[in-house]
């Protein structure tokens, strides 16, 4: 029943994704733990909802530009799920602005693939994912995911290996020019975000502990789903895949590294694991595996949700 309103994607299916977007941001906005009296703060809610809307728009582009899933609404609606999982999401500007950066950097190196003007989206990626450290520094772990990709595609060049260092001096001579002339305490923000803190002692509630775990458990079953079936796949679409994979990896690091810890960092994992998601799904033969799946997720979501609010 679940899979049938979602298995294709439809203007029906996107507007009632973007409706349940909608609910959930402003109910968690206008929850008991936040306070809206300010005009910096209505532009900051309007500043976090664009940059969701991108991020889903990103999303569907790329997975269906590079036909990573079929023609269907799937990652879209996971995408949703583990950003209500963890709902202190919607309300962190900075990791919304630097996974947006990421989400375009992605969109480059999966499309480098085509092999069509490599060095324009290696230099890309690279400046997106540098531009991304500005809002959360070990955004740039990410990096490895551009050089995993030149060895995938485009490995025989040498150029293609220094583009990475061309965007990060362009990126770092344009940063620090504008922190001389504005403020120069971005540098010094830059610096303290260089620590590592490996300790996850940091929940605030037993809440917080439930939905990580039940993320954890998610990730890791569909991480092992797609490694185990990754040679079944298009030949094609392997390289793309190895990439998610790797990314949701990355993703995995930075959180576990980053000094100001919380379940919101899990965002730079989003992506990855929605397409490993739909593509469990959509592979599947079982009408009642699927269904099973979706239920789970949707339950499993909504609790993590609304226990947080």
């Amino acid at each position: 029943m679940i899979t049938s309103v979602f298995k294709k994607s439809t203007i029906v299916n996107n507007i009632l994704i973007v409706v349940l977007l909608l609910t959930f941001f402003f109910l968690f906005q206008m929850s008991g733990s936040l306070k809206i009296d300010t005009v910096n703060e209505y532009s900051n809610i309007a500043i976090r909802l664009l940059l969701i809307g991108l991020s889903f728009f990103l999303v569907t582009f790329t997975v269906k530009k590079s036909n990573l899933t079929k023609d269907s609404s799937y990652t879209l609606l996971f995408f949703l799920f583990f950003l209500i999982i963890f709902p202190t999401v919607l309300v962190n500007t900075k990791l919304l602005f630097a996974d947006f950066f990421l989400l375009l950097a992605i969109r480059r190196l999966i499309s480098l693939q085509s092999l069509k003007f490599p060095k324009e989206k290696i230099f890309d990626a690279s400046m997106w994912i540098f531009i991304a450290s500005l809002f959360h520094f070990w955004c740039i772990l990410f990096i490895l995911l551009v050089y995993i990709s030149i060895f995938f595609h485009v490995s025989r060049d040498y150029r293609n290996w220094l583009l990475p260092f061309v965007a990060f001096f362009a990126t770092s001579i344009i940063f620090m020019a504008a922190a001389l002339a504005f403020d120069q305490r971005w540098i010094n923000h830059i610096i303290n975000q260089t620590q590592t803190n490996f300790e996850l002692n940091y929940f605030t509630n037993n809440y917080q502990n439930i939905a990580l775990s039940f993320f954890v458990v998610i990730g890791l079953y569909f991480l092992l789903s797609l490694l185990l079936s990754l040679t079944n796949k298009p030949l094609i679409l392997q390289a793309s895949y190895k990439k998610m994979i790797f990314g949701f990896l990355i993703g995995v690091t930075i959180f576990l590294i980053s000094p100001e810890k919380n379940n919101a960092l899990l965002i730079f994992t989003f992506m990855p694991l929605s397409v490993m998601c739909t593509t469990n799904i959509e592979y599947s033969q079982s009408q009642m595996y699927q269904e099973i799946v979706l239920l789970i997720l949707i339950i499993g979501s909504f609790l993590c949700f609304f226990t947080q609010l």
